[in-house]
């Protein structure tokens, strides 16, 4: 099973082509180096969108909600924009994911703090930490699950997963153009049956990726990569769990606007 089979692209062939395997033994990849750098990046995040949820509420007055929103819009423009240009740059050039890792990190929970504290506002009822205890709770179950060999990242696993992974990528592209033209695709906005079924069905996907993510980084470790890869794993598995806990915040939003 070769190491760039991976349905999240972070995980391609490229970051492999470029890993420079002369090191000594103690220089190695390892799987706990890779979870303990995962929980690095995970309270860089936390403090990142702590400071921003801080932000937004501070400023927040209820009759005029706008201008709490304003008040952290640049953080969200910097966070979101910065943090998908710092992963591109990651994925081509993993050696640096020491330091690109943690600065994605932080963009990240910049955008994740504002977006949180706009949806806790509309929705509150602990919508935010409802989310949140439900994608560690989805983590830790795909790492039980995945530990214990119930999933497995099989070639038809794997090949389902990409499959669904790009065919999700291509409805929001869709979407997205089409939103320029005016046009709305409901199943993608709203709070109606199909838009909570769509929802759920990409929030089961993004947990599917973990698996695949854990296998990724057993993989590797176990082929003998480098020190570094330990952050580039973390990176990738940061991704998943940034597109997850939005997932799951968004089905949340519309099981909400329901009640």
């Amino acid at each position: 099973m070769k190491l760039d089979k991976s349905s999240n692209p972070i995980f391609s062939g490229k970051a492999f082509k470029q890993m420079d395997f002369s090191f000594a033994q103690t220089e190695r990849m390892t799987i706990e180096g890779a979870m303990n750098k995962t929980a690095i990046l995970l309270l860089l995040a936390v403090l990142s969108a702590a400071y921003v949820w801080n932000q937004f509420f501070g400023a927040f007055n209820p009759a005029y909600p706008g201008e709490a929103i304003a008040a952290i819009t640049p953080y969200m423009l910097i966070g979101g924009i910065g943090g998908f240009i710092v992963a591109l740059i990651t994925v081509f050039s993993p050696a640096r994911s020491a330091v690109l890792a943690p600065i994605y990190a932080l963009l990240e929970g910049l955008f994740l703090g504002g977006i949180s504290a706009v949806l806790e506002m509309q929705f509150g009822q602990g919508l935010v930490m409802r989310a949140v205890g439900l994608t560690f709770g989805v983590f830790a179950l795909m790492l039980v699950l995945y530990r214990n060999r119930t999933l497995r990242a099989t070639g038809k696993f794997r090949m389902g997963v990409m499959a669904a992974t790009g065919g999700i990528a291509l409805v929001y592209f869709i979407s997205f153009i089409a939103s320029l033209f005016g046009a709305n695709m409901g199943f993608m906005y709203g709070n109606s049956l199909m838009a909570i079924g769509f929802s759920l069905f990409v929030v089961v996907i993004a947990a599917l990726n973990l698996i695949l993510d854990f296998d990724f980084i057993e993989r590797a470790s176990e082929s003998g990569a480098p020190k570094y890869m330990e952050w580039y794993g973390a990176f990738g598995l940061m991704v998943t769990l940034v597109w997850l806990y939005l997932e799951i915040l968004k089905l949340l939003a519309r099981l909400s606007s329901r009640d």
